[in-house]
């Protein structure tokens, strides 16, 4: 990921909602939300308010969407999000990795990891 990239990511998520829409997709897992269940988790959102959201999060290339019959599921594109946090800590701590060590650490899940490799 190169810096524009990280920013438009950053600035995607930089509004509550769509944070709140990252971070729920990602719990999701890679077989995503439809846009109405979007909605109701977040406490209602109105259609065209989550519209807005949801493409502006697209376009940043942190979720993607998909056709599933008359519904459109959105998933978060996990290699987008391990992109973001790889150019956070690219070259963390001047060639001392044991000072990220917590930050790395907190990213382990016992998430399968072939979702990062996904989208």
């Amino acid at each position: 990921m190169n810096e524009p990239q990280a920013l438009a990511a950053f600035a995607a998520m930089s509004q509550e909602t769509r944070l709140r829409v990252v971070r729920l997709l990602v719990q999701a897992g890679p077989e995503g939300m439809a846009a109405g269940a979007i909605g109701e988790a977040l406490g209602g959102a109105t259609t065209s308010r989550l519209s807005f959201h949801l493409t502006h999060l697209e376009h940043a290339g942190l979720i993607q969407s998909r056709r599933e019959g008359r519904y459109i599921i959105y998933s978060a594109v996990y290699s987008a999000l391990a992109g973001l946090v790889g150019f956070l800590l690219k070259d963390c701590c001047q060639g001392h990795p044991e000072i990220c060590a917590p930050a790395v650490a907190a990213l382990s899940c016992a998430c399968d990891t072939s979702l990062t490799e996904s989208a």
